[in-house]
């Protein structure tokens, strides 16, 4: 069982129903002890830096988060799941990460107005890391971003792909048993669906 967590401001439902699609059993949750239990988990989020720390924090998913990935067991981030790793926003001055990641979280800049923020629609993908969430996925593959805000990631090592915007943006990492996506592979098609599949593969499921 895959557990998405419910903290009250991710997008769930698109996240749920590729899932579904793809076969794999998974739970709507905000409890500890589910999570903690799970093959799997997976972090969505929407919206603001700040108003989403407050609201892990406040449902305690943020500590559920944190001793989910002691376990060693799998997790993966989806868009601003991804930045929530980190220890902090731009977006959102003060707001304090989970810190479980190093890295900076800056506004994409505009290119003097010529680019429009936020960076919404499809992307190609130039991926340094060919296993994992990547595994049986070749060329420079097209995937769906919606975000004005982009990680550049502290060590390089972990950056598993990137895109470019703009400027270069570390479009996903991978960390042990962390992975982290800032595209929405839910809403990524053929490619997304992979990947979705690839996570639950490295789950055991």
């Amino acid at each position: 069982m895959i557990a998405v967590i419910d903290y009250g401001a991710g997008n769930l439902q698109s996240v749920i129903k590729a899932m579904n699609y793809i076969g794999s059993d998974c739970i709507v949750t905000n409890e500890k002890d589910i999570i903690l239990n799970s093959d799997g988990a997976i972090l969505p989020g929407v919206g603001s830096f700040g108003d989403a720390m407050d609201c892990l924090s406040n449902s305690g998913a943020d500590e559920a988060v944190r001793e989910f990935i002691k376990t060693g067991k799998p997790f993966l981030g989806i868009c601003l799941g991804l930045q929530l790793l980190f220890g902090g926003s731009e977006e959102s001055p003060g707001a304090i990460g989970l810190g479980l990641l190093k890295g900076s979280i800056t506004r994409i800049p505009n290119d003097g107005g010529r680019l429009k923020i936020p960076h919404m629609g499809w992307n190609s993908l130039d991926i340094r890391k060919h296993d994992g969430l990547f595994k049986d996925i070749d060329g420079s593959p097209y995937v769906y971003f919606v975000h004005s805000y982009f990680l550049k990631a502290e060590d390089e090592n972990i950056v598993s792909s990137r895109t470019t915007y703009g400027t270069q943006i570390d479009a996903s990492v991978n960390f042990q048993n962390i992975y982290a996506t800032q595209f929405h592979p839910e809403k990524s098609g053929k490619v997304g669906l992979q990947i979705l599949n690839n996570f639950v593969s490295i789950t055991g499921r």
